[in-house]
């Protein structure tokens, strides 16, 4: 505690006598001070013990001390030690009714007692509370390191938050809450997602201050560098002092620890992850499914997804993080959450593989990044369909398929039992088919606009009736003779047999690409 009025009273060797303001003696003293300026305040900073022997003050003229007192009230003085014996023999009544009007504590100081024995006590007593505050915070570090050594991240999170007589919550990368302390935390800590958000847009470290009236809430990053690995929140009814600020910066220093040291096993989990992979596409399960032991193996045992990522064409914010690293952390935050495995292999900052169980968190949690990207994507997703080890290889194009499908459709998501369950034709809304289906129509568009026949409109009643000649003459309105004329000059026309099936599917979906227009 630091010192109050009441413990300088209470000091037998100062001698003060308490002369106006009693009610007000629990009043912490910052410092003491002596000044003999008629208007001291500009000097002060508030919550000082001002002392005065009224050298240039009229201290027995009532308005002159009725100002000085409100001004030192007004600056949030802590109290007034007036020097008896010195130029006045008492305090004058004039100041004592002045300080009982403004409620000022008003301190009579025999002349025996020397300002210096009053501001040494009260550095002595303010020294004394800072190293009892700093022993406090170092037995907070060495309870938060033995917690971190032996429990791990969520002993520090609960430690911290008895010791800070409030609560403490820790986030992951992507701004969910992985524990908080007490258990009735988790909720208040989940409202403040948005908050984490905006603080993972800065370089660590980085800090924000919110809350309420009743209560403060002190959000810290977690991490080194640019990337926030993480972040802490803690909840009090009031700002830190000196002991609880050594522990909240000594468990961000071990979380941020612990995470870095996350983040080195992780790598070389991914390391391993390739190897599972290659061997994978390679067409060796057998091989992989040793190699990945318990760290994948549950992954390879039950069927999976394949996902392929890649960054979205268009220019990208140099500053802001790369999309697939947020996906990935995204992602693998959803996958520490359900208990669930997930094997991730990025390719630096141009390709994300994936493999996650079908139907689990991985799998929703990449729907919805999608359905929150959608706007403007930062990335683009290719999803297998179901699959296990034996058909990895085919899992991977399948991934690959949607992929492109989804770049040229600019989506975010696409996945392969889309496109087996959907039409083909969404396909060919591509400028290179669209081209290609031009050229190919081109020479029977230019004999049409001569006006010497309609071989566009009859090539498509013709392959719309499967080669039919008196349904589609009937559907031309001309005689089927007509018909197999024109479908000569086609061919004459063309260069190509309609008998070739390649030839007729090739010419019915350069139709379908141009809109099937004559």
């Amino acid at each position: 505690m630091p010192p109050t009025l009441a413990s300088l009273v209470q000091h037998s060797a100062l001698k003060l006598t308490v002369r106006a303001g009693q009610d007000r003696l629990d009043t912490p003293v910052r410092w003491a001070h002596a000044s003999e300026l008629a208007d001291p305040v500009p000097y002060m900073e508030g919550g000082e013990l001002l002392l005065v022997t009224a050298t240039n003050l009229d201290a027995e003229d009532p308005e002159a001390m009725r100002r000085y007192v409100r001004r030192l009230a007004g600056a949030g003085v802590a109290g007034l030690g007036f020097a008896v014996g010195v130029n006045y023999d008492a305090i004058p009544d004039a100041l004592l009714d002045a300080a009982r009007e403004a409620d000022l504590p008003l301190l009579e100081v025999p002349r025996r007692t020397p300002f210096l024995a009053i501001a040494k006590e009260v550095s002595a007593a303010i020294a004394a509370e800072q190293y009892q505050a700093v022993k406090a915070g170092f037995e907070a570090q060495r309870e938060l390191t033995r917690a971190a050594l032996a429990e791990g991240p969520e002993a520090v999170v609960a430690r911290l938050a008895a010791h800070m007589d409030g609560w403490a919550a820790l986030y992951d990368a992507s701004g969910a809450v992985v524990f908080a302390a007490p258990d009735w935390a988790a909720r208040r800590a989940a409202r403040l997602t948005p908050d984490v958000e905006r603080l993972r847009e800065r370089p660590a470290p980085a800090s924000a201050v919110v809350g309420s009236s009743d209560e403060r809430v002190e959000l810290q990053s977690l991490g080194s560098g640019r990337r926030v690995r993480g972040a802490l929140a803690v909840g009090t009814g009031a700002p830190l002092g000196t002991a609880e600020r050594y522990a909240v910066h000594s468990a961000i220093a071990l979380l941020t620890l612990t995470t870095e040291r996350s983040r080195s096993l992780q790598a070389a989990e991914q390391r391993l992850g390739a190897a599972v992979l290659r061997m994978l596409l390679a067409g060796q399960p057998d091989h992989a499914r040793a190699v990945a032991g318990d760290l994948y193996g549950g992954l390879l045992d039950a069927p999976f997804r394949m996902l392929v990522a890649e960054p979205a064409s268009g220019e990208r914010d140099p500053a802001a993080e790369p999309p697939l690293r947020a996906l990935a952390d995204s992602l693998e935050a959803a996958a520490a959450r359900a208990g669930e495995s997930v094997l991730t292999v990025p390719d630096g900052e141009e390709r994300l593989v994936m493999l996650a169980g079908d139907g689990g968190a991985v799998v929703t949690a990449c729907d919805g990044y999608a359905e929150s990207e959608s706007d403007e994507a930062g990335v683009v997703v290719g999803l297998s369909a179901p699959t296990g080890p034996i058909a990895a290889a085919t899992a991977y194009k399948q991934a690959e398929q949607a992929l492109s499908v989804a770049r040229r459709r600019g989506r975010a998501l696409v996945e392969h039992e889309d496109l087996a369950a959907g039409s083909v034709l969404p396909l060919l809304a591509d400028d290179a088919v669209r081209a290609f289906a031009d050229g190919l129509l081109r020479a029977l568009r230019e004999h049409d606009a001569t006006g010497r026949g309609d071989l566009v409109a009859s090539l498509r009643a013709w392959l719309s009736r499967h080669g039919q000649w008196d349904a589609a003459a009937a559907d031309l309105g001309v005689h089927r003779h007509t018909l197999r004329y024109r479908m000569r000059r086609v061919e004459e026309i063309l260069g190509r047999s309609l008998d070739d099936p390649d030839a007729r599917m090739e010419l019915w979906l350069a139709l379908k690409a141009t809109g099937d227009k004559p």
